[in-house]
């Protein structure tokens, strides 16, 4: 699990063990999120205005129910500012992924977006399975390939060949979308891995059970990545660092996206990781879920 040779908090390489489990074929889809809305009238945590406690630092009229849609500029910007293509826009939800006057006709089958970490737990138990670890989540995207950059092998493109949702052209304002898709596409769209599983990489990041931290916990002690308070304490990281009074949980997202591009993110492979606020739903992230092996001890 992980890998030494691109973002640091992919490292380090190290052997893990999981029980006996299945996880879905896909992600989550529309059809099967609006099954999950009907027979429950689940509220997504992107239909309802955010709780001011939660909140010290925003002014009332930035709370309201909304979700964040990617906006993709005209022209280059600063790739260090996400603001430049991230838009919180007021009635984006699961039914309207691009804003209010958006819909999702005709995506039955791509996946679900606007799913806050939430949305994703309530709809697995409505379903009687459970959110992926990360570790489930790597071992079954590489699809018994150990050590493979990608989920099919070494090369991104082998023969020329789309294998995945991902952004060609250069990020944010240029998508030549040479694999057919300018936003989400279809679940099965792509060739499955060698465990018979699609969009482990690409379309849509996924979330996973775990909370984030820099790097992998079988390295974070000895590597001392945690830094200590003056009592000597270790700051929790899966808080965000750059809003110490906002105190969300930050959980670890898997896959990649179809936002991922050479020039900006290269976290199409199965060691990428990503941390995301449990609060925090848009446009690119969805879910898949799984049952776990019950044992006979």
């Amino acid at each position: 699990m992980g890998s030494d040779r691109h973002y640091p908090e992919e490292a380090p390489v190290h052997r893990v063990t999981v029980n006996g489990f299945w996880i879905d074929r896909t992600p989550v889809t529309n059809r099967q999120f609006r099954e999950f809305v009907r027979a429950t009238g689940h509220v997504t945590f992107a239909e309802r205005p955010p709780n001011p406690k939660n909140y010290p630092d925003a002014l009332p009229h930035m709370l309201y129910a909304g979700s964040l849609v990617f906006t993709p500029p005209d022209h280059p910007v600063d790739l260090r500012d996400w603001r430049q293509w991230w838009t919180l826009l007021k009635g984006a939800d699961w039914r309207h992924p691009y804003g209010p006057k958006s819909s999702i006709n005709g995506l039955d089958n791509h996946p679900v977006v606007h799913v806050a970490f939430a949305d994703a737990l309530a709809y697995a138990r409505w379903a009687s399975k459970d959110l992926p670890t990360e570790a489930e989540w790597e071992f079954a995207a590489r699809g018994g390939l150990d050590g493979r950059e990608f989920t099919w092998g070494d090369t991104f493109n082998p023969d020329g060949r789309q294998m995945a949702n991902t952004w060609q052209g250069a990020f944010p304002f240029e998508n030549l979308a040479q694999d057919g898709f300018e936003r989400t596409s279809p679940v099965t769209a792509f060739p499955p891995n060698g465990y018979g599983l699609y969009d482990m990489i690409g379309n849509v990041w996924e979330w996973t059970s775990d909370f984030y931290a820099e790097r992998h916990p079988a390295d974070a002690q000895k590597a001392c990545c945690i830094p200590e308070n003056p009592r000597g304490a270790r700051e929790d990281q899966s808080y965000d660092p750059c809003q110490p009074r906002i105190r969300i949980a930050r959980k670890v997202l898997k896959g990649g996206s179809h936002l991922c591009a050479p020039n900006y993110c290269r976290r199409y492979r199965p060691a990428a990781r990503h941390p995301e606020p449990v609060d925090t739903s848009t446009s690119h992230v969805g879910f898949r879920c799984v049952i776990r092996e019950r044992s006979t001890a």
